[in-house]
Order: C-alpha cells, then structure tokens, then sequence
C-alpha cells in the first residue's frame, strides 16, 4: 500500500494515484495542474492555501489504503 508524506511534491503525489485529485480540489487546492504542483510539497501548497497539510495527508492515506 502507497503511503504519501507532507514532504512529497505534489506532482509525484498524483502520480501515485490519481483518485486524490478530487480531495486536493475538495479540500481547496484547485492548482492541481499548475507549474506550482510540479516542484512544490504538500506542505508549501498547504501553507500557502491555508490548509491542514496533516489532515490532507491523512485523507490522502486513508484513501489510499481502500
């Protein structure tokens, strides 16, 4: 099972799964596509959303994990 990070960019994220894009965007983080997402962590883009990258993290996983 993938287990994602607050460490790991965002690009490489989605490139576990694509199934997390709806909770990215869900959960306000409609720069999904941007040059931003290509080199930049969930926990930048959490920070600069003004987002829970823990509770991101945990929903991602969780996800994952089904």
């Amino acid at each position: 099972m993938a287990q994602i990070t607050k460490d790991m960019i965002i690009s490489d994220i989605i490139a576990v799964d694509r199934g997390v894009i709806p909770i990215l965007m869900q959960a306000g983080m409609h720069c999904i596509g941007c040059p931003s997402a290509q080199g930049e962590s969930l926990a930048e883009a959490a920070f600069v959303h003004g987002m829970d990258a823990d509770k991101l993290v945990e929903d991602i996983n969780a996800y994952l994990a089904n």
